[in-house]
């Protein structure tokens, strides 16, 4: 399954209602370092299960960049029974990606 694109309309439902871990990838498409972890957000979505996958292009979503107070990006967070548990800012490798998400 690939990543969710996750906009203010949904990511109630997609991220703070989820019965599973999210790991949210703030990035935008002029950021180099941003695509450099795409693929790998991409590829772990395909691969697990008991957590979900989103991203949010911080250039269509301005509201939740700034709500969750994204400053510089690639910005990664992890969500758990709605709330933010973890962030981190810059590439991460798959294993760090996993380790954040805790599978």
């Amino acid at each position: 399954m690939a990543a969710i694109h996750v906009t203010k309309d949904n990511f109630k439902q997609e991220v703070l209602e989820a019965d599973v871990p999210v790991l949210v990838d703030f990035w935008a498409e002029w950021c180099g370092p941003c695509q450099m972890v795409l693929p790998i957000v991409e590829e772990l979505a395909g691969e697990v299960k008991d957590a979900k996958i989103c991203k949010v292009n911080v250039d269509e979503q301005m509201e939740l960049a700034k709500e969750f107070r994204v400053m510089s990006i690639p910005t990664l967070m992890v969500f758990k029974d709605g709330q933010k548990v973890k962030s981190e800012v810059g590439a991460k490798s798959k294993e760090e990606l996993k380790a954040m998400l805790g599978v």
